[in-house]
């Protein structure tokens, strides 16, 4: 079978190592693996953003139990710690999750940007793991749902520094509104990014 060549821009060419992660493996190595373990940064983009479930931390009561808390309560207490947390989102976040999000004190509203055009998923923690695939920042997405109930997912996870690094531009110029100016879409903009 012939070698498939497309036209690609030269980032793209060059050779990173990568992880295949398919289905629950989203829930174990990066809900519960990577943006976990945070320590300086945890950066989001997604088309949807929902309310998720996740298992309570090792150790608590809840655990015990076998009970199950809200997402949002891993990212409070990330941003408690200092760890700087971005969500940049195409579409409006669910009822379930602004209601577990106005009772999570330690994340301020300020740490989501809405921009209709975000189709990306992205996860970016520490600027040492970039994860690049189909899965939304929902729980059907990220495996938190049960076998049968999940989406059927699949990404890439790396710590390749020009590939982090790429990710992060775009990211950033996303967040901060830098394509705002010559958005088509700008009159039924929300509220553009670049007037914040």
């Amino acid at each position: 079978m012939a070698k498939l060549r497309l036209p690609v821009a030269p980032l793209s060419q060059r050779a990173a190592k990568v992880s295949l992660v398919v289905d629950a493996a989203h829930y174990d190595l990066l809900v519960m693996g990577v943006i976990a373990k945070a320590k300086t940064s945890i950066w989001i983009a997604t088309a949807n953003v929902k309310e998720m479930r996740i298992e309570a931390p090792i150790g608590s009561a809840a655990r015990a139990r076998g009970r199950y808390a809200s997402i949002l309560e891993t990212l409070g207490a990330l941003a408690k710690r200092g760890v700087e947390i971005r969500l940049l989102h195409g579409a409006p976040p669910s009822r379930p999750f602004r209601a577990a999000l106005a009772a999570e004190s330690a994340l301020k509203k300020s740490f989501m940007r809405h921009c209709p055009r975000v189709h990306l998923k992205m996860i970016a923690v520490d600027g040492a793991a970039l994860y690049l695939g189909s899965a939304n920042f929902t729980g059907a997405g990220l495996g938190a749902k049960g076998e049968g109930r999940r989406n059927f997912e699949m990404g890439i996870l790396t710590d390749d520094d020009v590939l982090l690094d790429a990710a992060q531009a775009r990211f950033e110029r996303i967040w901060s509104g830098k394509d705002c100016g010559a958005c088509r879409l700008r009159s039924v903009c929300p509220k553009p990014l670049d007037e914040r």
